[in-house]
């Protein structure tokens, strides 16, 4: 599972920063299923088409990968999904931990 982070003010520093990579495989199993279950119900819920209102907004692909297939979810702060901020939070989170 992969996160990048686009736009914003600070656009021109997310240019060159890498994706954040996340190995599921390593997670405890009680994590997992609480991980499994966020991407579950970010999938469900698709997001609206941003309005155009907020131009300066960040925007957010999450890639998760299952074997061959790969299921990118993108979002961002001007329209964003209950769900899919559940699973951003959870992931910013995990990310500031390591």
């Amino acid at each position: 599972m992969s996160l990048e982070t686009f736009g914003g003010l600070a656009a021109a520093a997310n240019l060159r920063r890498p994706p954040l990579v996340l190995d599921t495989v390593t997670l405890p199993e009680d994590v997992s299923a609480e991980l499994a279950r966020l991407v579950a119900a970010a999938v469900s819920t698709p997001g609206e088409e941003p309005d155009g209102r907020a131009r300066d907004a960040m925007s957010y692909t999450i890639t998760v990968e299952e074997g061959d297939r790969a299921t990118v979810l993108e979002q961002s702060d001007g329209a964003m999904t209950p769900a899919y901020a559940a699973l951003l939070t959870w992931l910013r989170k995990h990310f500031a931990r390591q």
